[in-house]
């Protein structure tokens, strides 16, 4: 494979990784963007912090195991199963560890 297919299918890679990420991410974060019930769990610092952080390690996971790869096997569908595969490890992970914060409904707390 030449370096400019090899490098195009790496970029490739990495926008799929960068899409795919923030798109799964989108349903958990958004009660923490809208808020839920009169606003009272708004955390807009989903966007800012936690938004590009999944943006930039949807692209790097998979653009990293696809250059390990392609170094060690040489081989470009071996290298492009790997990345796949190290995207969808980190999807899962992404979907199993990261939860965004939630505060308890107004009414149901202590004392009532």
């Amino acid at each position: 494979m030449s370096p400019k297919a090899s490098g195009a299918a790496g970029c490739l890679l990495a926008g799929l990784g960068a899409t795919t990420a923030p798109l799964v991410w989108a349903p958990r974060a958004a009660i923490s963007i809208d808020g839920g019930f009169e606003g009272h769990a708004r955390d807009l610092s989903v966007l800012y912090v936690d938004l590009p952080l999944i943006v930039l390690g949807g692209a790097l996971v998979p653009l990293f195991a696809w250059t390990l790869t392609t170094r060690w096997v040489r081989r470009p569908w071996v290298a492009a199963l790997a990345a796949v595969a190290a995207l969808a490890l980190g999807v899962w992970g992404l979907t199993e560890w990261w939860t965004p914060r939630r505060q308890p409904n107004p009414g149901y707390g202590p004392g009532i």
